[in-house]
C-alpha cells in the first residue's frame, strides 16, 4: 500500500508539513469573510446590493471556504481511510446477518473511497467474497451519497444541523434499501458472468508508521481535490448566479413547502442530471436560500447523487434491467419519504 502513494517516501517531513500548515488553514478560515468583504468593497469598489456584487461575494466567500474545509476534511478522512484496503472491507462484511451487514456496509460507505467507475470491481469483489447482494446494495448506495465531500459541504453551506440530517437518513436509505433488497432474493437479475469472475486476493497488507498515514491523508487530498475542484467551481458559479440573479419567491413558488408535487418534481428533475456532491451541494444551498423547502432541497440532491443514468448505465453492465428497476423503486421510495418528512417538521 505504501508504494501506491509518493508522499509515504518522504515520511520524515510529513510532521513538519502538518505543524505548519494547520496554523495557517486556521488564520485564512477564520478571516474569509473579511477578506471577500476586502476584494468587493475595497479593492474592485462594486455597488452593494446589485445583482453582480451579490453574485460575486457569494463566489468569493463560497469557493474558499469550501476548498478549505475540503481539504482538511479529505486529510483527515485519507488518513481513516488507510486502516481500511478494499480487502479488508470485504473480510469485515462477510459472513454478517443480512441487517447488520446492511447497518455495517453503509456505515464502511462513509470511509471508503468510491465513485460511479469503481462500481463494477466493487460489485464484483463483493459477489467474489460472498456478501450477499443486499448488503452489497447498502455500500454501493451509501458511498456516493454520503461521503467527507458531502459532509464538508453540508457544514459549510448549511451548518452541522443540516448535514447530520443528511446523513442519518441518508445512511437509514442505504441500510433499509439494501436490507429490502436482500430479502427479494434478486440474485437472479445479476448478469450471469458476474458470478464466473474470480477477483484475486490482495497480499497481506503492509504495517504503516503513523507518519505514513499521514502522507496517505496528503495523497488523498491531491487525488480527490484534483478530481472535484472543477465541480465544486462549476457547482458554486451556478449558485452565486442564482444567489445574485433568481428572484425571491420563484422557485418557493415551484418547489416550496406549500406544493406536494414538489418533491416528486425535485427527483424527476434530479435523476436526468450528472453530478456528484461537490457539484450539487452548493447549488441546493441556493434553492433553500430562494424558498425551496428542506425536504425538497434534499430529495433533490440525493436523487442527483444516488439515482444518476450515467450510474445505472454502468451498472447494467453487471445487473438486468429488473433488478435495476427495484433498486430506483425502492431508493426513490426512500428520497420521497425523506422529503415529504422533512417538509413537514422542519
Amino acid at each position: 500500500m505504501a508504494n501506491d502513494f509518493p508522499f509515504f517516501k518522504k515520511q520524515s517531513n510529513n510532521w513538519v508539513y502538518t505543524l505548519l500548515l494547520l496554523p495557517l488553514w486556521l488564520v485564512l478560515y477564520l478571516n474569509l469573510q473579511i477578506i471577500a468583504d476586502f476584494l468587493i468593497d475595497d479593492l474592485l469598489q462594486l455597488q452593494n446590493g446589485n445583482h453582480l456584487t451579490e453574485a460575486l461575494r457569494f463566489f468569493i466567500f463560497e469557493t474558499p471556504k469550501v476548498l478549505l474545509l475540503l481539504i482538511l476534511i479529505i486529510f483527515l478522512v485519507g488518513i481513516i481511510r488507510s486502516y481500511f484496503t478494499p480487502e479488508k472491507t470485504r473480510k469485515i462484511l462477510g459472513n454478517k446477518s443480512l441487517f447488520t451487514g446492511n447497518i455495517l456496509a453503509s456505515l464502511l460507505g462513509i470511509v471508503t473511497p468510491f465513485c460511479s467507475c469503481s462500481a463494477i470491481p466493487l460489485f464484483l469483489g463483493f459477489v467474489e467474497a460472498g456478501i450477499p447482494l443486499g448488503v452489497t446494495f447498502s455500500f454501493l448506495i451509501a458511498a456516493p451519497m454520503i461521503n467527507e465531500v458531502a459532509l464538508v459541504l453540508l457544514i459549510g453551506l448549511f451548518g452541522w444541523k443540516v448535514a447530520i440530517i443528511y446523513i442519518g437518513t441518508g445512511l437509514l436509505i442505504a441500510i433499509f434499501a439494501g436490507w429490502i433488497l436482500g430479502k427479494l432474493k434478486l440474485e437472479r437479475y445479476v448478469a450471469d458472468w458476474v458470478y464466473k469472475v474470480q477477483i484475486g486476493q490482495s497480499e497481506e497488507e503492509e504495517k504503516l508508521k503513523f507518519s505514513e498515514r499521514i502522507g496517505g491523508g496528503y495523497a488523498a487530498v491531491k487525488e480527490i481535490v484534483g478530481k472535484i475542484w472543477i465541480y465544486i467551481l462549476i457547482g458554486i458559479a451556478v449558485g452565486a448566479g442564482a444567489h445574485g440573479y433568481v428572484p425571491e419567491d420563484y422557485l418557493g413558488t415551484l418547489l416550496g413547502r406549500g406544493n406536494w408535487y414538489g418533491v416528486p418534481l425535485a427527483i424527476l428533475i434530479g435523476i436526468p442530471m450528472y453530478s456528484n456532491a461537490a457539484g450539487i451541494i452548493p447549488i441546493v444551498s441556493v434553492l433553500i436560500e430562494k424558498g425551496v423547502s428542506l425536504g425538497t432541497a434534499l430529495a433533490f440532491m440525493m436523487s442527483v447523487i444516488a439515482l444518476s443514468l450515467p450510474e445505472v448505465i454502468i451498472l447494467k453492465k453487471v445487473l438486468k434491467w429488473p433488478l435495476i428497476a427495484f433498486f430506483i423503486g425502492i431508493v426513490t421510495s426512500g428520497i420521497l419519504v425523506v422529503g415529504f418528512l422533512f417538509n413537514v417538521i422542519m
